[in-house]
Order: C-alpha cells, then structure tokens, then sequence
C-alpha cells in the first residue's frame, strides 16, 4: 500500500499547502509519502489497488481526486484546504488537522455515493442557474463572500435577478415545470459553503434536488431564515421546491451555465443527473446522521 499527498497551492487562502500537511502527517506517523502535483498527469498511472489518495485542496480538486480512486479502485482521504469544503462536513472530518491525520493513520474507511452529470463525477452539488455565479468567479474573496446559500437571495437583490429561466425537471416522482432561479442537484447533505439540506446523508443512495422560482430578495431572504431555524425546507413550494430522487432529468428552454463542485462544465440544454450508491472507498470514522 502506498500513501500519495496531492496539493492545490491555489486553495483556499494558501495556508494548508504540502508542508502544512507533510507536518501534520509525520506527526501522526505517516511519513512515508509520495507527494505529487495534479499538473503532472503521470503520477496517477502509478496509483495501485488499495493505494492511498490524499487530497489537499477545495471541493473540486477533492472531486479530481475520487474519480481517480474509482478508476483505480483506491482509498480517498480528504485534506481539507478550500473555502467551502463541503465534501469533508458531509463527512463529518474533525476539525483538527492532526486529528484527521491520526485518523487517516488508522485506515478506518466509509463509503459515499458519487454523483454523475452528464458523465462528469461530482460528490456535493451541480448548478444550473444563480448558483453557478461563486464558480465563475475568479478570486478566493468572491468565493468566500458568495460561499454560502444565503448568497441567493443577496445576488437576487444586487443584480436584480427576477424572470428566472425555463426548465422541465423530471425525477422518480414525476416532473416539474416552470421558471427557476436556481436549481442545484446534491449528493450530499451539505452545500455552498456550509448549507445542510434537510434529511439528507452522503450515503443515503439519493440525489437531492433543490430548485428555487424566481421571487424578491426579501421573500428568498425569509425562506433561507425559515429553513435554517426550522431545519426543514418550506413544504408548499412557493419559493423552494425540495425532491429527493435516485436520477433526475433538466430540460432547459434555452442553454445555460452547469457546474459541478465549482467547476464550469459549459453551456448545456440538458442534464442527466444519477447516484452511484457507496461508489467511492474514503477515509472517514462515521458518517454525519441525520
């Protein structure tokens, strides 16, 4: 079994870089290890069966990671170092980095769903809508201001978003159709930056699927409020429509932006979202309950 350490310098705020890691690791005993660069493509032929991948970077580089655990068929441990790191609170990593490193030391492992849209893996959220803008914005200060879900409503207000777009969304239960602000597809419970879906796990073998119509600052402000103190999602989906769902479907009038754990995937007119349920092999003690 080999152990890889692979680092994005460019997450987050550049504080917990390779050496950061590299520290924290020897000091859980881990100090035999193969430290590699995500600019270098070759490393990963080199990646073996039941090999260790550790990834110190965002959401997105997190996500390079796992689909080179499933090709490989190798353990991913998360070293988290972005703005959002959503992956590692769906989790439930601690806080302390030496105490994640103690627990990668242990080899304890978990598996997670793995999302698939339009044949790209993701492991927390793909937008389409008002929740692409934090991806299409180029510096860490935008990412942390626009970071968590409340963003929709402030965006709305600043920018005077209100006809939204046209969308057909169909799922297990049926379909929906009318005009969406957002519409934002979960494997896990926890997005843009720290927004907990309701009832919802990373293994839980479901896609969540959160859509949000078009209305005023004011009114996207109050059922953003409402949810976090109620813990659940509005019910009569004036505002906020809420489905779970093993796949579902979105058919666009006109093309939009998608993008998955921050990354632009393109302009699209369609999306086909699926779940692979306990896919990917990671590092983790326990799962965050409901």
């Amino acid at each position: 079994m080999r152990h890889w350490l692979v680092a994005n310098a460019d997450a987050g705020d550049g504080s917990r870089g390779r050496a950061f890691w590299l520290e924290h690791l020897r000091g859980a005993g881990l100090g035999d290890v193969a430290v590699r660069d995500f600019s270098d493509t070759t490393w990963a032929r080199e990646v073996r069966e039941d090999d260790l991948v550790m990834v110190a970077g965002g959401d997105g580089s997190v996500s390079r990671g796992a689909a080179l655990c499933l090709e490989r068929n190798a353990t991913l441990a998360v070293l988290p170092s972005g703005t959002a790191n959503d992956f590692s609170r769906n989790l439930g990593l601690p806080e302390d980095p030496l105490e994640i490193c103690r627990l990668i030391a242990s080899g304890r492992t978990v598996n997670v769903d793995v999302g698939w849209i339009n044949d790209t893996l993701f492991l927390n959220v793909a937008h389409i809508g008002l929740g692409t803008v934090p991806a299409r914005k180029a510096s860490a200060n935008h990412k942390k201001a626009l970071g968590r879900f409340s963003y929709l409503a402030v965006l709305a207000g600043k920018i005077g978003i209100r006809w939204g777009f046209q969308a057909r969304i169909t799922h297990d239960g049926g379909s929906i159709e009318g005009l969406w602000l957002s519409i934002a597809i979960s494997s896990g419970a926890f997005f843009g930056g720290g927004q907990r879906i309701p009832e919802a796990t990373i293994d839980d073998g479901e896609l969540n699927i959160v859509a949000i119509r078009p209305r005023s600052w004011v009114n996207l402000l109050m059922t953003f409020l409402v949810s976090r103190l109620r813990g659940h999602q509005p019910r009569d989906g004036s505002t906020l429509v809420h489905v779970k769902s093993t796949r579902c479907l979105v058919q666009l009038r006109h093309s939009r932006t998608l993008t998955a754990d921050g990354e632009d995937l393109g302009r699209i007119m369609e999306a086909t979202a699926s779940t692979r349920p306990g896919a990917l092999r990671v590092i983790g003690e326990h799962l965050l309950p409901t």
